[in-house]
Order: C-alpha cells, then structure tokens, then sequence
C-alpha cells in the first residue's frame, strides 16, 4: 500500500502557530469530525489525524464509518484479535495483509478518544512508511458506543 497524507481542513481554522482553539462555528461532516470538536468546538492539529484516521479504516474495510457501530468494527475486530474480518476483500487480494493490519492499527491511533493520545501527522506519515517502526497498543476509540452515548446526551 502506497501512504498518501491528504488536508482535511479542520486545522486551518488555526491561527498561523497556533496548534489549538476553540470556535463556536463547527462545520464538517459529523462522522469524521473528532469528538471535541463536534461537541465543545475545540479544533486542534488533532482533530485532522483524527478524521485521517476514519479515513483509513473505511478504505481499509471498504464500509463508510457508520458501519463501525455494528458488533464486527473495526476496535471490536481488532479487541478479539480478528482484525483480518475487517478487511475489504479486494484490498486482500492485492496487498500484503501485514500492511493492512497495520494500515488498521495506524487508523486506530489516529481515532483514541483524547487528543493527546493521537500521534502526529507526521508521526503518521513515517509509521506508514516504516514498517519495521514499533507501534503502541491502541486502546479504545472515540467513535464507539460510549461516545455516541455522550454525543445523544449534549444534543438532546
């Protein structure tokens, strides 16, 4: 698989050297918008690696990110060590599976529900061009159940 690191445009709602803020104008496309984002109006550097993030895992599974609610998403996949169901079978057929459960690993780190927890993007670009690179254990992400129960309370 061949990485290509694209803009998703949050971060240009940043001042010029500024890696935070915080607008009360959030635009987007909700299932790609980082958490606090959506819901606080923060906008960070993050909240680009977090939509980079979805991005990677609805390629990677050929299913748009509302299909990450149903029970085989991507985090319960790769939870119970069944990564590989997750996988859209004509990326199978043409790449090397150890790439693309990477290409998974990396979108999950992108996606962990705190900010601080995602990686950089240029952290991103050099996980997915070195594949000898360690990379940590995600842990849960933001887009699972518990934050769309979060997300329902503040809209209700």
């Amino acid at each position: 698989m061949n990485p290509k690191i694209s803009d998703f445009g949050v971060a240009r709602l940043l001042a010029r050297d500024h890696t935070e803020s915080k607008t009360t104008r959030v635009v987007g496309t909700f299932g790609y918008m980082a958490p606090e984002y959506a819901i606080e109006g923060n906008v960070s550097t993050k909240a680009d690696v977090f939509s980079f993030g979805v991005l990677v895992l609805e390629i990677v599974s050929g299913r748009s990110n509302i299909s990450f609610y149903d029970p085989t998403n991507a985090w319960q996949c790769w939870k119970s060590s069944t990564a590989t169901k997750l996988i859209d079978p004509s990326i199978s057929e043409n790449c090397p599976i150890h790439e693309v459960l990477r290409c998974i690993h990396i979108g999950l780190l992108c996606v962990q529900e705190n900010p601080v927890n995602r990686p950089q993007m240029s952290s991103v670009f050099l996980m997915l061009t070195r594949n000898k690179m360690k990379l940590r254990p995600p842990s849960q992400p933001a887009f699972c159940f518990k934050k769309l129960v979060k997300i329902n309370k503040y809209t209700q």
